[in-house]
């Protein structure tokens, strides 16, 4: 009997073990998603402002910095459209991770952009967070997306703001 029971606690383990762990992704999942940054950032580059908002949910939320939020896929496309023309982006996944139909990404970002009045092109770098939701297709899409630069706070009257003085 002890021996039945064992064997039966054995079976139980290695059948737990054996499973992913809990809020760990598929890698089907994982690769949709990082093929999705991949489609974005090809979008961003051709100014394809059409297909960057096919990227999110119908309801979703954009948090740019110094910015109030954007609602809505047509709010995020209106408010990608008056972004200065992108000359190159670079959209690195640091961390993926999510269960059932939720996900998120940490990652940075560099973007370097064609601003009116500046001599050179300006490249901006930071770091972002987006959560994703699963679709009924299994394609996944953004429903929040917050991102925040990593440059120092610009200059007001010729010396810097710092959000950490009183």
């Amino acid at each position: 009997m002890i021996r039945v029971a064992l064997v039966a606690v054995s079976f139980s383990f290695l059948t737990i073990a054996c499973q992913p762990a809990l809020g760990t992704l598929s890698e089907e999942d994982a690769a949709a998603i990082r093929n999705t940054v991949a489609a974005y950032h090809d979008a961003a580059v051709a100014k394809d402002w059409d297909a960057i908002s096919t990227f999110f949910t119908n309801n979703a939320v954009a948090m740019p910095p110094h910015q109030p939020m954007v609602q809505g896929r047509l709010g995020i496309k209106e408010w990608y459209a008056s972004f200065p023309p992108v000359t190159d982006v670079e959209l690195p996944i640091v961390e993926i991770d999510g269960r059932g139909d939720l996900a998120y990404t940490r990652g940075t970002y560099s973007m370097t952009m064609v601003m009116d009045g500046a001599p050179e092109p300006v490249t901006l770098i930071g770091k972002n967070l987006a959560i994703w939701r699963k679709q009924s297709d299994g394609s996944w899409l953004i429903a929040v997306e917050m991102f925040n630069s990593d440059l120092p706070m610009p200059s007001v009257g010729g010396e810097g703001v710092n959000p950490q003085d009183p």
